[in-house]
């Protein structure tokens, strides 16, 4: 009797729940959060499996993501029910996702009409060539001016025109107004709250920045970007804050719940960093790695090969706040790729020890651009490479190049954020997965010679998505006011090299990034008839001409002999 009703004052004492849905490259997570304290009680996690059909393709199944999302609610309230916490009590539910990926579904079956085409995904480079040389200067900066964004295959609009030149599906569905486009949180809030059923269709801001279609003044898609890709615009879902209730859970443990919130992953971690002020920054280390610095209201654009993205709008009536973005495609993915490519190590863990066994590269640089490389330099034709070897190179060394690499990276981008706002960042904070490497955390304090400030809750992406669902008007149980946050602990790397060494090693990064350039191009050279020329060419043109000219004489030369 007396362990029941403790039980009981247990479940009164924590008051208001709310979840998160993290849908992410790599997994999907539930979890669920207090939102008093901002504790996380409980979370489940699903590897999602990632299919790679030619080169440079990547692709998930939409079933699966939206399968995997119903498995970690379920077991996640399972949990939660053990630890006698009452379910009834998750007052919202907040949605955040990986960024960009594709999706298009048949509205009246519910049914996708192909994988979904991920982000990193290189497809469509033929495609973002051939529009970049049909703009004025070749400038892949064209519609950055209302997207913030430099055409490249990172963005939304390309795979959606592939999907619709090559996928006869796509293409008939678009025909006959069945055809229904979204980025993954779009596809999950239209299943969750009823799919062909009434189920909503919309996205977020943050999301729909990330499209290469929508106007990021405007806060809408805009014609002139559906024009330019020859996007039909009733394909598109309807843009909403990333605050508001936009629909409720329609079957499972969770029914009736609304849906409230909803930010791309980077966003999320942005809000979970509660980085409210202009000129505060976070980098998230996951599959990629992703430095988001707040600008406040007003969009900065970048000089410096940085996105201007959208922050957040935490509800309808708020104001949208801006962020200059570095993207980098490979991070977390350079240790799957270790594992899974070369089998050098089983598991993550098992790099910071190889590394730490050497405490050095021994002078082999390592450039993971297997998706091109992304800021500063958004050039789609870099392909990955390992240089600076010796004979005395081993694992442990490539090993320990790997960490290096996504630091290097992340100080490319900090390099070029410190540049475009004339303000140097004095601590880094990170957050994501790949932070529980303590060697990479330092490693990242020594390249960027400032600290690194870790928070001692990791699940920072999860918790912004929480954060924006608990405070949307008609739920309210999450205050966003700067005296209501709960204080964050955290642990700090302070840097422990000199900062020459740290410059000398960059130094040389760089050296090999230039390596790694212009590897790979599928557009062949053409003299502006679209038609290719071994002329193009102007020393090879010079050495046929030459040779024909021999050729020619020789002949004159001989024939004159045999006259004579």
């Amino acid at each position: 009797m007396n362990g029941t009703m403790a039980a009981s004052s247990n479940r009164i004492m924590l008051g208001p729940l709310v979840a998160a849905i993290d849908q992410g490259t790599s997994s999907t997570r539930f979890l669920v959060f207090n939102a008093k304290t901002a504790e996380l009680l409980s979370h489940h996690q699903v590897e999602i499996k990632q299919s790679f059909p030619k080169e440079g393709w990547v692709e998930e199944d939409p079933k699966e993501i939206l399968q995997s999302v119903y498995e970690c609610m379920d077991r996640t309230c399972e949990k939660l029910t053990q630890l006698n916490i009452d379910i009834s009590n998750i007052k919202a539910i907040g949605v955040t996702n990986q960024r960009e990926t594709t999706l298009v579904w048949d509205k009246e079956t519910g049914e996708p009409l192909y994988n979904a085409i991920v982000w990193l995904d290189l497809r469509t480079q033929s495609t973002v060539e051939r529009l970049i040389n049909k703009t004025p200067g070749r400038n892949k900066n064209h519609l950055k001016h209302k997207t913030g964004l430099p055409i490249s295959t990172y963005f939304s609009a390309v795979k959606l025109r592939w999907l619709m030149d090559n996928v006869e599906k796509v293409h008939e569905a678009v025909l006959s107004h069945r055809a229904m486009f979204g980025t993954v949180d779009s596809w999950l809030i239209w299943c969750l709250t009823g799919g062909k059923k009434g189920g909503v269709h919309c996205t977020d801001v943050t999301n729909a920045s990330r499209t290469m279609l929508f106007n990021i003044h405007t806060m809408d898609w805009d014609p002139e970007l559906c024009k330019y890709f020859d996007i039909p615009m009733e394909i598109l879902p309807k843009v909403r804050s990333s605050s508001e209730i936009y629909g409720l859970m329609k079957s499972g443990p969770l029914t009736g719940v609304p849906i409230s919130g909803c930010l791309g992953d980077q966003s999320a971690a942005l809000v979970g960093q509660m980085c409210f002020k202009d000129g505060q920054a976070k980098n998230t280390y996951g599959t990629g790695c992703f430095l988001l610095k707040n600008v406040g209201t007003k969009p900065v654009m970048s000089d410096h090969g940085l996105l201007t993205t959208i922050a957040y709008k935490l509800g309808r009536d708020k104001p949208a706040c801006y962020a200059l973005e570095g993207s980098v495609a490979i991070a977390g993915a350079v240790v799957r790729w270790l594992m899974d490519n070369l089998g050098i190590i089983q598991t993550s863990t098992e790099l910071e020890k190889l590394a730490a066994d050497v405490g050095t590269s021994y002078g082999c640089y390592f450039v993971p651009a297997f998706s091109g490389l992304y800021a500063p330099y958004w050039e789609p034709s870099a392909r990955g490479i390992i240089c600076g070897l010796t004979q005395f190179t081993n694992r442990s060394h490539l090993a320990f190049a790997a960490l290096e690499a996504v630091c290097f990276q992340t100080r490319e981008i900090l390099d070029a954020m410190n540049q475009d706002s004339g303000i140097h960042l004095s601590q880094l904070q990170v957050d994501g997965g790949m932070t529980s490497n303590r060697l990479l955390m330092q490693l990242q304090a020594d390249i960027l010679c400032i600290p690194v400030v870790k928070p001692s809750m990791p699940e920072t992406t999860a918790l912004g998505a929480a954060m924006a669902a608990g405070a949307a008007e008609g739920v309210s149980v999450w205050s966003l006011n700067p005296e209501d946050l709960t204080e964050v602990t955290s642990e700090r790397f302070e840097p422990q090299i000199n900062p020459e060494e740290s410059e000398l090693r960059y130094a040389r990064w760089k050296k090999a990034v230039q390596r790694a350039m212009n590897w790979e191009t599928t557009e062949p050279v053409n003299n502006g008839n679209e038609e290719t020329s071994i002329f193009s060419s102007v020393p090879l043109g010079f050495y046929i001409l030459g040779s024909m000219f021999m050729l020619i004489g020789a002949k004159y030369i001989a024939g004159q002999c045999e006259s004579e």
